[in-house]
């Protein structure tokens, strides 16, 4: 009984649609285009799938010529700007579908980022005593200075060594060096003997701050040079 009923809604809801595409819009037409309505058509039932040149003969035969010239005019118009706009709506589709990955993207970033520590990072051993070089020079204390300055030279004996450089002390690496080779060497000098300065002689050679920041900026020149630190 309840499909019955659906049944017959459907029928009931056909037969109207059919009024409106085939009777009431066709009328209406007629009635904007200052046409006299003729005779209305005898309706029949459908029991075909509709075409669309069924649809345009129908339109042909209720409708003036005028009318459905106009009417034609207007449905190509119609369709024009129903491809424009669908192809603007897409556009904006593809752009927020883009964004929304490229902020959930981003987001995942940030979260896993946030969830490791900085030593969990890709960042080499050597950057990190470099940094905490860097960090001690910022300090108010002198003797951080000093270990700065230190620990600077021992990451240019390690550069040597992976250059290829051999001998007992830096010195001698360094003077096995061609200047074509090592446009810093000049720079590594003068780092170097102040290191040796504050290594054999201690307190009593003085040091400011702002001459252990030169000095490591010595180093960090010669570092860069090799892309030994970014």
């Amino acid at each position: 009984m309840q499909d019955e009923t659906l049944g017959g809604g459907i029928l009931t809801a056909l037969h109207y649609a059919g009024d409106i595409m085939f009777r009431w819009i066709p009328g209406t037409v007629e009635a904007v285009s200052g046409v006299t309505p003729g005779p209305s058509p005898v309706i029949t039932p459908i029991t075909q799938p509709i075409t669309t040149g069924a649809v345009s003969n129908f339109l042909q035969t209720t409708a003036s010529a005028e009318a459905f010239s106009e009417l034609y005019t207007d449905w190509h118009v119609l369709v024009t700007l129903s491809i424009i706009i669908s192809i603007i709506l897409m556009i904006g589709i593809v752009y927020c579908v883009l964004r929304i990955f490229q902020i959930r993207k981003t987001e995942e970033d940030r979260f896993r980022a946030s969830a490791h520590p900085v030593a969990a990072k890709d960042v080499s051993r050597v950057q990190l005593r470099w940094n905490r070089i860097v960090e001690q020079t910022r300090t108010e204390n002198e003797q951080n200075w000093r270990l700065a300055i230190l620990e600077a030279d021992i990451m240019l004996n390690d550069l040597l060594d992976q250059l290829g450089y051999r001998g007992e002390t830096m010195a001698d690496k360094m003077k096995q060096i061609e200047r074509t080779r090592f446009n810093s060497i000049d720079m590594a000098w003068e780092a170097h003997l102040v290191r040796n300065a504050i290594a054999h002689q201690g307190s009593l050679q003085a040091l400011t701050q702002r001459e252990a920041r030169r000095v490591v900026g010595l180093y960090e020149h010669v570092f860069r040079e090799f892309r030994y630190i970014v």
